[in-house]
This record gives C-alpha cells, sequence and structure tokens, in this order.
C-alpha cells in the first residue's frame, strides 16, 4: 500500500493525461478528465472495450481525493467491494482496516505512469510513484475493475520506498529550489502515461511467468475476457511480489513485475 508520515509533500500533476505508445480504444461515454466517473449516457449499456485513459484519470483523482478529502477518505471511497492491501505480513481485507483509520493531517501523493488493460476493459492496472509526506519516494501497483456503473474501482494495492527514486527526486527538488537568474524560465514537462491493452481474442490457456516457488500465500485475478492476468505472492521473510501478463501477438507477455524485498523496500528492476 501507499504507505504515510507527517509533513506534507505534494506532487505536481499535469491537467490531462497523455497516454504514450498505447493501443486505445475510447469509450462512447467517457467522462470528463480526472472525474472517474464512468457515467452512463441516456442508460446505454457500456461497450466492452478498453479505456486507459479513464483508468489513469481515475487513480490521479484519486490522488487529489486523498489531498483533498483525506487520504483513507479516500482509499475508502474509491474501493470496490473486497478490496485488498498487501503490506508487509500479507495480503488483508481492506474495509475493516480502512474502517480503522483517521485521516493523516498530510497525505502520500501519487501519479501513475503506466496502464495495462484488457481488451474488453474490465480490469486495469496501474503502475506510479509516490511521494511520502517523509521526504521518500516510492513505486506502486494498483489493480482496477469496472463496475456495474462504469466506474473503475481499486481491488488490489501494494507500494513500497524506493532509495534511488528518493535521490533522484529530492536532488531534482533541491536543484529546482535553488537560485536561478531572473531570465531563466523553469518548465515543467507534462508526464506522459504509458498505455498498453491486451490483444483482443481467444487467450492461451498456460500462463508463464506468474508462478512463485516458495511463497507462502498466493492470490490474484484475471479479466472477463480472460486477455489479463495478475497474481501476487508472500514469502516467509516478508518480501512480496507482483506480476502482470497480458495476451500479446498470440501468447502470454509479462508486462510488469513489480518486487519487494524483506526490507520493505523496493527492489529495483535489474
Amino acid at each position: 500500500m501507499k504507505p504515510t508520515t507527517a509533513a506534507l509533500l505534494i506532487v505536481a500533476m499535469a491537467g490531462s493525461v497523455a497516454l504514450g505508445g498505447c493501443t486505445q480504444r475510447t469509450l462512447k461515454n467517457t467522462p470528463g478528465y480526472g472525474q472517474g466517473s464512468g457515467q452512463r449516457l441516456g442508460g446505454r449499456a457500456l461497450e466492452a472495450v478498453a479505456n486507459p485513459s479513464e483508468v489513469a484519470a481515475t487513480d490521479i483523482a484519486f490522488s487529489r481525493a486523498a489531498r483533498d478529502e483525506g487520504q483513507w477518505t479516500a482509499f475508502r471511497r474509491f474501493a470496490a467491494d473486497g478490496a485488498k492491501i498487501h503490506g508487509k505480513n500479507g495480503v488483508i481485507a481492506a474495509e475493516p482496516w480502512l474502517a480503522a483509520q483517521t485521516d493523516p493531517k498530510a497525505p502520500v501523493q501519487w501519479t501513475p505512469v503506466g496502464v495495462w488493460s484488457s481488451c474488453d476493459g474490465s480490469t486495469a492496472v496501474t503502475q506510479g510513484k509516490f511521494a511520502d509526506p517523509d521526504g521518500s519516494w516510492g513505486y506502486y501497483v494498483t489493480v482496477w475493475q469496472r463496475q456495474r456503473d462504469g466506474r473503475y474501482r481499486w481491488v488490489y494495492d501494494m507500494g513500497a520506498p524506493d532509495d534511488e527514486l528518493t535521490a533522484l527526486e529530492n536532488e531534482r527538488r533541491d536543484r529546482d529550489a535553488a537560485p536561478r537568474d531572473d531570465n531563466v524560465v523553469v518548465i515543467q514537462a507534462i508526464p506522459a502515461v504509458e498505455g498498453r491493452v491486451a490483444d483482443c481474442g481467444v487467450a492461451p490457456a498456460t500462463v508463464s511467468g506468474l508462478d512463485d516457488e516458495g511463497a507462502t500465500a498466493q492470490g490474484g485475478g484475471s479479466s472477463r475476457d480472460s486477455g489479463l492476468k495478475w497474481q501476487w505472492a508472500q514469502f516467509a521473510d516478508g518480501s512480496r511480489r507482483f506480476a502482470v501478463a497480458l495476451v500479446r501477438e498470440g501468447d502470454w507477455k509479462t508486462m510488469l513485475t513489480f518486487r519487494i524485498g524483506s526490507d520493505g523496500k523496493h527492489i529495483p528492476d535489474q
């Protein structure tokens, strides 16, 4: 899950979502940016197509709600029934845990950098980076399911601080805060969100690369059209793993493997 501590550090977010390298299909009833509403228009049923832009917009709206309404209030509002949080000791039911939490004065803030979606749009995964109020940064993964009303709501969440990212972002912060010549203009780049959509059609029966030998517990799920599969694993030393695979070019392709070590920190890709 996205952790929290004390003094405020807010991630600057762009006013639009730019999806790069995305095989994208847009729903006719796509809501306005950042609302994550997914409302039907004129009572029409939702089309079973991917909409990674809406997933990214919902994740950003989730982060904004954490800032404006309170961190755990936002987690409760954007959670689907049966949502799970994956902490150091394993996966827990989100609802009873969140019910006992009080919103911190300074929330964690985050932004997605990648989206993976099934062809039918029923399930998607976002991966992004977060800023903790204590000055540390990290990465997270969130699994989203489209609800009967068209809204995306999260069903699984895991995250961890990353030492390399923390050093990089704090160096950037210090550099941007340094005195500058009056003629220098600093422009904040709009972050692009990379999107990938599974191929449509019959999914192969066997998914390779998602099994975890030695895990003490495993779980996961798949999209309604079976073109996206995700899995988490918990190990005895407290380390954790998450992976998502899509059907691409007639076979399963592992798109993301997210690892957290026994020290509770994100393990960068080698």
